[in-house]
């Protein structure tokens, strides 16, 4: 449990990384029972008597294969910002950290305005017609997986927004440390 004298972020993102970290034991979860229930030859797991949301009539093997994509792709794409934020992500570290700060800073900038802010300026409106397209059509499965697709086709719009504010944030916060 996080102590009272930490930052209110800190606590914020360790629980959110708690979260993702319970997705993921979901998703293997899924797996499993998806391995489980065809080695049984068990299929449709379970049958509704009305329609769910999402769910349809039954969870069919389908339903779990499809479920595993929808886990995955939260978990790609969501948690992408923090991560940013964390400075966790990929980048040649062992020729990085030998620069000086204000050198990494520099790069860090140049990265975010020549790279990053040209790619999502362009991905974000395009993953936000994807996600549009999906739910005027009220896309679901059509092999007896999950229904109403739009709904995970919202996080790819949703993770890269949230992408794009944590550059702009960590861009802002670097110009300024380069500033003073």
């Amino acid at each position: 449990m996080a102590s009272p004298d930490r930052p209110w972020r800190e606590r914020l993102e360790r629980a959110v990384l708690n979260v993702f970290a319970a997705l993921l034991i979901g998703l293997m979860a899924a797996i499993a029972l998806q391995v489980l229930a065809n080695l049984i030859d068990l299929n449709p797991l379970l049958r509704f008597s009305e329609r769910l949301f999402w769910l349809g009539d039954a969870v069919t093997l389908n339903s779990l294969l499809d479920l595993q994509w929808h886990l995955l792709a939260v978990l790609a794409f969501l948690p992408a910002g923090l991560v940013w934020l964390r400075d966790a992500h990929v980048r040649v570290d062992f020729l990085y950290d030998r620069l000086p700060p204000g050198a990494r800073d520099g790069i860090n900038i140049a990265g975010n305005l020549i790279f990053a802010a040209p790619f999502l300026a362009m991905a974000v409106p395009g993953a936000q017609r994807f996600w549009q397209r999906a739910w005027r059509a009220d896309e679901g499965s059509a092999n007896g997986g999950l229904n109403d697709l739009w709904l995970i086709k919202a996080v790819l719009p949703l993770g890269l927004s949230l992408l794009a504010l944590a550059a702009l944030v960590e861009t802002v916060r670097l110009l300024r440390r380069i500033a003073r």
